[in-house]
């Protein structure tokens, strides 16, 4: 049956739609409801699926609800007690660099912060001593998920992660030599580049047999390029990751703090920042509200893995980890009335093959997100259908475009659909739909139809 007893049968509308997906209806959870209203649908809603990255409205928003829209992650530059800066601008002692697990930390944040010590008259220092202790054990093998280690969506969450630790190669457009000069941003001396991209005339059109792949051997990454791309594009770039987190912010420190006339005598070394050290420079980082946007909307996977440990910060304390997270998770949802029976919370991304969570809790947490005076900087931080984010393509006619906030999951076997539409009577309805299957991507054109049919309610 595709509808239970305690719900309304789906209207014949979408029981059309959905018949010509040819899935099972045992591949289907779907809740339909009013926000703040009744329950409109409801099939296999309590069945624990893989809802891929619309896990992301699961952590953000418990955070946003636990630590509010104007958190901030501060990173802090640090001196021991007591410690000077003589007349040669040498710094007493290490520097220690207090790791806040921003998870938006750029270049361009690190080198004011390292432009910051300089105009405080710090040049040389002797060592410097990063502290990441806010976080445990936390790296992953960037290669554990799909066999992809060089994929920035891999990326391993770290305390003291930089612009997600990846490597942009830009590759230029030589129009006067016919050829493609690729350039690696920020020049790293542990990253090289071996191969070519070959000129093709012509309009714009999509690359042929493009390939950039990442091989590391010891402390060298080296990205091998090949393949045809069409000169009238212009310039473009690709990201990939070429070393450890630890290795890419070390990189990239003495390459900035050399930049601004800055010399390291020693190296670097994972300690914990004393007690009473001494500030010499923070850096605050955007607001929740700014960063749980850019986490929903482009469905970043890092970001998301790092918003779960922070979680785990603030309300378990220090030494954070996914389980810990996923504990905050759990005790916040339970607080707010949400039925989590049957969740798996493992890492917060949705980039997992064990997460699980049920229509019918989600639909929950997303109306208790309605009735929340933080409902709007959470329904903001959602894709609007034919707009932007994961639904700009999407749902581009007059009577949907603009009318739902949702978020998309997409994995093998599982794609899923969850959100706020608004009805052309002005109500607004809550919408979860997953379907775990080897077909799941047949589901896309039921969940369009579903949207169009609530937005014209």
């Amino acid at each position: 049956m595709l509808a239970t007893a305690a719900a309304q049968a789906l209207p014949p509308e979408l029981q059309k739609a959905w018949k010509a997906t040819k899935l099972p209806d045992s591949a289907l959870s779907l809740e339909i409801r009013e926000a703040g209203g009744p329950v409109v649908a409801s099939i296999n809603a309590s069945q624990p699926r893989n809802p891929a990255s619309v896990m992301k409205t699961v952590t953000t928003w418990t955070a946003l609800s636990a630590l509010g829209p104007d958190y901030v992650w501060r990173t802090r530059f640090l001196a021991g007690p007591g410690m000077k800066i003589d007349a040669q601008g040498s710094l007493q002692g290490p520097l220690y660099i207090q790791a806040s697990g921003d998870p938006l930390f750029t270049i361009e944040d690190l080198w004011n912060g390292l432009r910051e010590l300089r105009l405080r008259g710090v040049k040389n220092l002797s060592e410097v001593i990063v502290d990441r202790s806010l976080f445990g054990r936390v790296e992953i093998d960037p290669g554990d998920f799909d066999d992809s280690p060089d994929r920035p969506y891999n990326a391993s969450p770290d305390a003291m992660m930089v612009g997600f630790g990846a490597t942009r190669v830009l590759f230029q457009a030589d129009v006067a030599h016919r050829q493609w000069v690729p350039v690696i941003d920020p020049p790293t001396r542990n990253v090289r580049i071996e191969g070519r991209l070959e000129w093709l005339d012509g309009g714009c059109k999509p690359a042929r047999n493009f390939s950039a792949s990442t091989q590391i051997q010891g402390a060298v990454a080296t990205i091998r390029i090949s393949g045809q791309a069409y000169g009238a594009c212009g310039d473009f770039s690709l990201f990939r990751l070429a070393s450890t987190q630890a290795d890419h912010f070390e990189a990239l420190f003495r390459l900035l703090w050399r930049e601004l006339g800055g010399t390291l005598a020693r190296g670097f070394a994972e300690g914990k920042a004393p007690a009473k050290a001494e500030v010499l420079a923070s850096l605050d980082s955007e607001s929740l509200a700014d960063v749980i946007r850019l986490i929903n909307k482009r469905s970043n996977n890092v970001m998301a893995r790092m918003l779960l440990l922070t979680l785990g910060a603030e309300l378990n304390g220090p030494g954070a980890t996914p389980a810990s997270g996923g504990q905050a998770v759990q005790q916040i949802l339970k607080n707010q009335q949400v039925d989590i029976t049957g969740w798996v919370l493992d890492n917060g991304s949705g980039l997992s093959r064990q997460g699980r969570i049920t229509a019918h809790g989600l639909a929950q947490m997303l109306d208790v997100a309605w009735r929340s005076p933080m409902m709007p900087e959470f329904i903001s931080s959602l894709a609007i259908s034919g707009t932007d984010g994961t639904m700009r393509r999407r749902l581009r006619a007059d009577d949907t475009r603009g009318q739902a906030h949702m978020k998309t999951g997409t994995l093998r076997d599982s794609r899923a659909l969850a959100g706020y539409v608004r009805g052309a009577s002005g109500k607004r309805y809550i919408l979860v739909s997953m379907v775990n299957h080897p077909q799941a991507g047949a589901v896309r054109a039921f969940d369009d139809a579903v949207v169009r049919w609530l937005a014209s309610r």
